[in-house]
């Protein structure tokens, strides 16, 4: 087998990957993308494994394993986070994300620990003195 149709096809995966990554809007496209760059760097990783022999037998493999171990995990922590902002915001939209400041019903909850308005009582229920 020749090593570059399988580089040169990871190549263009990742590249695509990165111009999903920065061109889409939607979280969940980008998303895809970051798992389409990923699956770049297992093809990488099996590919180098099968063509060069190193001291440390199917270590390409196991990276490849390792990085999908990742993905799943990163799926599971993306995808938490996109529904959370669906709730709050009613879009998944990457654009239309405010950075600089949480939505009103969440900096009402937020407690006067992180800033938010302080609660005159403890946490007996009693008033503070």
């Amino acid at each position: 087998m020749r090593p570059v149709i399988p580089y040169v096809t990871a190549a263009l995966l990742f590249g695509l990957g990165a111009y999903g990554v920065l061109r889409r809007r939607n979280a969940v496209l980008v998303l895809m993308a970051v798992e389409l760059m990923l699956n770049a760097v297992n093809l990488i990783l099996v590919t180098a494994d099968t063509t060069v022999r190193a001291a440390l037998p199917n270590g390409g493999q196991v990276f490849a394993l390792f990085v999908i171990v990742l993905a799943a995990a990163e799926v599971g922590v993306g995808l938490a986070i996109v529904l959370q902002l669906y709730r709050l915001r009613a879009t998944v939209a990457v654009d239309e994300v405010p950075l600089a400041e949480p939505p009103a019903a969440v900096r009402a909850e937020v407690p006067a620990a992180v800033g938010g308005p302080a609660d005159p009582r403890d946490a007996d229920g009693r008033e503070a003195r």
